[in-house]
């Protein structure tokens, strides 16, 4: 559609080909013209607004889709983005399969961004663990760290971050670059926006991947990333990029995608900046003496000495932090049967790239194996069976319902989950270890149950 010029009373506007309508010029109104000036004295005429053009997308066969996409550029524009760019970035998108409307519900399926079904929340931590700490990953990690020594030791002068940590983040999100993803990441983040349910978040990061091409830092055809948008070998998402990604290796570019010496040095400057204590252990496995509150596995953070005068001792082969002030927190990833840890400032580090506790302890798992450390002592409960999402999902409404605020029913059994589980669990005289099992939810929907009927009354 080419450029046209619509002239209106007053007002002079140009409508863009994407049909993006700019702001117009606004002449006075006959009523707002000083009376000293005679009426058949014309009105000024202001100049016309300038409009930004960009051409027309070619339809991608979805309505919902096409018309996002121009209202978004559209938005773009008025943001000051390079109008080129801007066109570049949103002209070939298609929508992906995985985030298509569910012609059945009438809702978008989304099944891979779908947090409830992602590995690190859907599956029992032991599950989880035996693929993110395998002996392969284990194996490969330590090589990588030897055969890269001096570079790692580069990146721990210049960022005070063990390496160790810094390739276990490595082999978490890429198996340390052997596949960082064959997505489009503009398209994912697009078709994100479209479905709905993270709009404002994949929009922002759409606006990051324009940044990012508008200062050089990347081509349009490098922005490879994951199914949802994260990029390069340690998995940064645009505007996670745009703030730490480094130029290590001196070359003029930002380059994560095929320059580990940069990636490996993002990664480790984005963990500084989180926070992190170098040389510090992220988390200690520790042996619960008999008769202890379980309850105070809670979230609650205490100092070293403090959890000491509690009882808890580390388990053999595993050390404490050397400051015994420092605060932890009790987590007990499988309940009163599993291994338990005081988790430390750099384990919270960890989550700042993925907000499962089970990631941050695969991670801490993988660096201690990485550097030659032991694994846990206590044996997981693997003979649990594990609560499917809809069973998570009964548990936190029958919760709620007992006045155990366990928010939103999602189907997560997490922090929140946990804390309403000891809660019940504590009124009632079972071990408040916070851990879901078929057991607790029997005893859940049983009370539940019975509170509805109280309330009900007779009759």
């Amino acid at each position: 559609m080419s450029d046209k010029v619509r002239k209106m009373p007053g007002r002079v506007c140009l409508v863009a080909g994407v049909g993006l309508l700019a702001a117009c010029a606004a002449g006075p109104a006959p009523d707002q013209r000083p009376s000293t000036v005679p009426v058949t004295t014309p009105a000024p005429v202001l100049p016309p607004t300038t409009v930004v053009s960009i051409p027309p997308f070619e339809t991608s066969g979805l309505a919902a889709f096409d018309a996002w996409r121009i209202d978004f550029a559209s938005r773009a524009l008025d943001e000051g983005r390079n109008p080129a760019i801007v066109y570049d970035v949103l002209r070939d998108l298609e929508p992906l399969e995985i985030y298509l409307p569910d012609p059945v519900a009438g809702v978008a399926s989304a099944n891979r961004s779908a947090i409830s079904e992602q590995a690190e929340f859907a599956k029992p931590v032991w599950t989880y663990l035996d693929t993110a700490v395998s002996d392969t990953r284990r194996e490969t990690g330590a090589r990588k760290v030897a055969v890269s020594g001096p570079l790692f030791d580069a990146i721990e002068a210049a960022y005070q971050v063990d390496r160790e940590a810094v390739a276990a983040i490595w082999g978490m999100e890429t198996s340390f670059g052997s596949y960082i993803g064959d997505f489009d990441g503009p398209e994912t983040l697009a078709n994100m926006a479209v479905e709905g349910r993270r709009r404002t978040f994949a929009e922002r990061e759409l606006i990051a991947v324009m940044q990012i091409i508008e200062r050089g830092h990347a081509t349009r055809e490098d922005l490879v990333a994951g199914w949802a948008g994260a990029m390069g070998q340690t998995q940064f998402m645009p505007s996670t990029y745009l703030q730490y990604a480094v130029d290590f290796s001196g070359d003029g570019r930002r380059d994560v995608w095929s320059n580990e010496t940069d990636a490996l040095a993002s990664a480790a400057n984005y963990l500084k900046a989180s926070g992190y204590v170098f040389g510090e252990p992220w988390g200690t496995e520790v042996a619960i003496p008999a008769g202890f509150d379980y309850s105070l596995a809670d979230g609650t953070r205490r100092s070293v000495a403090q959890w000491q005068a509690l009882g808890l001792v580390p388990q053999p082969g595993m050390v404490l932090p050397t400051n015994f002030a420092a605060e932890g927190r009790l987590w007990l990833p499988a309940g009163g049967r599993g291994p338990a840890y005081l988790v430390f400032k750099n384990f919270d580090v960890f989550l700042t790239y993925n907000r499962s506790n089970s990631y941050a302890l695969a991670v801490g798992l993988l660096a201690n194996a990485i550097a030659g450390r032991p694994g846990p002592v206590t044996s997981w409960p693997r003979d649990i069976a594990p609560l499917s999402v809809a069973d998570v999902k009964r548990l936190q409404a029958g919760l709620n319902t007992l006045g155990f605020d366990a928010g939103s029913v999602d189907g997560i059994a997490g922090s929140g989950t946990r804390r309403a589980l000891q809660q019940f669990q504590k009124a009632r005289g079972f071990r408040a270890d916070g851990f879901p099992t078929r057991e607790m939810l029997a005893y859940v929907l049983d009370a539940a149950q019975l509170n509805v009927s109280s309330l009900a009354g007779p009759g």
